[in-house]
């Protein structure tokens, strides 16, 4: 999945990510409750902010949930035993899906 955010912010409210990824705000509040590998700023509103990796840990929970199919203690388990090699595997994925859309493009350009 290829989310569209704007690469220059430090921080991206709930209701961006929440847009970025095509669900609804209580389902980002929801898997924040549940998956200790998010750790979103509050601000003085109470607010979650999102930094760029919580987002980046967002993808990876998004991919194993909705596009692999993981049930939420499977994710969990999954990301305690390999967070770094499953981080390592989704970063390349992601980079090979942004190589792929340029090409596509490139191939209709032609």
């Amino acid at each position: 999945m290829h989310i569209e955010l704007a690469p220059d912010k430090r921080y991206y409210s709930i209701g961006e990510v929440a847009k970025a990824f095509g669900v609804n705000a209580s389902l980002i509040r929801f898997w924040d409750s549940e998956f200790d590998i998010l750790k979103p700023k509050k601000n003085a509103k109470g607010n979650r902010m999102f930094t760029p990796e919580d987002v980046k840990n967002l993808q990876l929970i998004y991919h194993l949930v909705k596009e692999r199919g993981f049930t939420l203690e499977g994710a969990k388990t999954h990301l305690k035993e390999g967070q770094k090699k499953s981080l390592d595997k989704f970063e390349i994925i992601q980079k090979l899906e942004a190589i792929k859309t340029q090409l596509v493009q490139i191939k209709t350009e032609l």
